[in-house]
């Protein structure tokens, strides 16, 4: 390696500068405010300036000269050097360290959310012990590991797990995503934010939307990347796909483009057919209100899992004893308990109308 280069009128010497370290110890013991302030800047100045050149050594001298500084130093200083060090890549990773558990955030901060000699096991242990601002400055670093979102999402107040889901490189293990979607059914914000990221895996990004109240859904749509509303409504759609079809032979000449055209149906009319248990006038009525084909519909009505039928009754509008008419035609006579409907009425009130016609525009080409 080349030899330093000198930095200024004094040459880094390590070992040899017992005075140096002698004259500094006065200075932090008797000097006043402003000569300590005014040291500190040189030394800073001069660490700055050679920081890329030095040896191990000499980082470890320039760290004993800043902790002999740094005890007695005020706030502001302390500010300033926390700010001085933030970027380098070789600042004395022990200063770092001690500017960063300050328990000042104002100084803590700057190192919190730049400094790159504080390592996984450094940030680890600040998000586990330390204050809600210091999780917050943690939780605007540029990356930051699975490991330690996890702990920022589990302490985290408020205004951190939204830093941490608005943060796109801010790594999310599966308990970490479903932490976050949880406490997203009470915080619309973080829904928000949730639902545009483009890692949040399809069976949460499907859960999100489905609890999230018909604002926020459609604040997802809205606010979401083409990529993220794409999978969105991909996740809306995907159950249509994962359900085989069954259709009765009953009324199958009803399909006829003839008969469909000559079929006057409206929601008051879709009901009672529904509740008379009518599957296929159903069906078809279903198809011609919504333009979806006979066979979706079918698709839908028999779905096995997953609610399509919510999804399809609240995109034309439909009232909720219409909805549930539907529903109750699906069990095929064997009825469905109150706490079963209750849900399902929930669920049905937190869907969106325009997200619902999202998805039914999509269904219609398929």
């Amino acid at each position: 390696m080349a030899a330093p280069r000198p930095t200024s009128n004094l040459q880094v010497r390590v070992g040899a500068d017992a005075s140096l370290l002698y004259t500094l110890d006065q200075i932090a013991q008797q000097g006043s405010r402003e000569r300590r302030a005014e040291m500190l800047k040189r030394i800073t100045n001069l660490y700055i300036e050679g920081a890329n050149d030095f040896t191990e050594q000499q980082i470890e001298f320039f760290t004993e000269v800043f902790n002999r500084l740094i005890v007695k130093i005020e706030t502001r200083a302390r500010f300033e050097l926390s700010v001085a060090l933030a970027g380098l890549s070789k600042a004395p990773r022990h200063v770092v360290r001690q500017l960063a558990n300050d328990g000042n955030i104002s100084i803590a901060r700057p190192v919190l959310q730049h400094s790159p000699c504080l390592e996984d096991p450094d940030l680890l242990e600040l998000a586990s012990s330390q204050s809600q601002q210091h999780l917050l400055a943690i939780s605007n670093r540029n990356q930051i590991a699975e490991t330690i979102t996890d702990v920022l999402v589990r302490r985290g107040d408020r205004e951190v797990v939204r830093s941490v889901a608005g943060n796109s490189g801010a790594r999310l293990s599966i308990d970490g995503f479903s932490t976050l979607v949880r406490k997203a059914e009470k915080d619309g914000v973080l829904a928000v934010k949730m639902g545009q990221r483009a890692d949040i895996p399809a069976p949460l990004l499907r859960h999100l939307f489905t609890q999230a109240a018909n604002v926020v859904q459609q604040r997802l749509l809205a606010t979401a990347t083409p990529e993220t509303r794409a999978k969105i409504l991909l996740v809306l759609t995907a159950i249509s796909n994962d359900y085989g079809i069954e259709a009765s032979a009953q009324g199958a000449e009803m399909a006829t483009p003839a008969v469909q055209s000559e079929f006057n149906i409206d929601e008051v009319t879709l009901a009672k057919l529904a509740g008379e248990g009518n599957s296929e006038g159903t069906v078809l009525g279903l198809s011609k209100l919504s333009r979806i084909p006979i066979e979706g519909v079918r698709r839908i009505l028999w779905n096995k899992g997953g609610d399509p039928v919510l999804v399809l009754c609240k995109g034309l509008g439909f009232d909720w004893q219409t909805a549930r008419a539907i529903i109750m035609l699906q069990t095929r006579g064997l009825g469905m308990s109150a706490h079963s409907l209750d849900i399902k009425s929930r669920h049905f009130d937190k869907l969106s109308i325009s997200g619902c016609q999202d998805v039914m525009r999509l269904w219609c080409s398929m």
